[in-house]
């Protein structure tokens, strides 16, 4: 069974930075893409940034340029990096696994078996 832990979260200004930590458990994460995912309030969750078994990475246009996904396989870790934050980054963050090690532009949440309780990431104007 498959379990995913956010850590990182918090309060930032306009332009700041801020690194988002991703856990996970479960014997067969290590071979699956992982991905970023976030929800404002009142919002459908959105893609956010994918990283492939290999090292591959996506991103969302919105993001491109100013976030980095990373993964440390050793320690079943999946970061991310968020620089020059703005207010319409704020969210709830969320990890998930994806199916197979070949990471994919924007899955429909539905398609995920399990999701961790989220990290909230807030930008001040």
């Amino acid at each position: 069974q498959e379990r995913l832990v956010e850590s990182g979260g918090g309060l930032v200004q306009t332009g700041e930075s801020m690194r988002l930590s991703c856990t996970a458990s479960g014997l067969f994460v290590v071979t699956m893409a992982m991905y970023w995912y976030r929800q404002a309030p009142g919002k459908e969750r959105e893609f956010v940034a994918a990283v492939s078994w290999e090292g591959d990475t996506i991103y969302a246009e919105s993001v491109k340029g100013r976030f980095t996904i990373s993964r440390d396989k050793d320690k079943k870790a999946t970061y991310l990096q968020m620089n020059n934050l703005k207010p319409e980054d704020t969210a709830l963050y969320y990890c998930a696994a994806g199916r197979s090690g070949v990471a994919r532009y924007a899955p429909r949440p539905a398609e995920f078996g399990a999701w961790g309780q989220g990290t909230q990431v807030t930008v001040s104007s």
